[in-house]
């Protein structure tokens, strides 16, 4: 499979996050295009396959925008305010057009990690 995924993983609550707002957006040089605003599911992905694939799938330098706070409110969780993670931005780069690039998330409200998964 090509094209990018995500999964969204509430590291606090040790269940998939449903119901987070995910942002994508594609940079270049200085200028932040939207390409796409998505949702998880109760599996913490994305209902449809890839975020991104097909011919919008193209080499270059992205953005995944987790609204976080928005999520962790959602659920009752008590935030500071401001909270300490309230949007979680991941910058990345796509190279190889013919590859899969899954960037997960897994979160908590004091923390959060990232990695290229498979």
């Amino acid at each position: 499979m090509t094209g990018l995924t995500t999964h969204v993983l509430d590291t606090a609550l040790g269940k998939p996050a449903e119901g987070l707002a995910i942002d994508l957006y594609r940079l270049t040089g200085e200028t932040r295009e939207k390409l796409k605003s998505v949702t998880t599911n109760s599996d913490g992905r994305v209902d449809g396959g890839p975020i991104l694939i097909g011919e919008s799938f193209k080499a270059g330098e992205y953005e995944l925008v987790f609204h976080a706070g928005a999520y962790l409110r959602r659920l009752g969780v008590a935030l500071s305010e401001p909270a300490f993670l309230d949007i979680i931005p991941i910058r990345f780069g796509i190279s190889d057009t013919q590859a899969h690039y899954h960037v997960p998330l897994l979160l908590s409200p004091y923390g959060y990690s990232t990695y290229r998964g498979s």
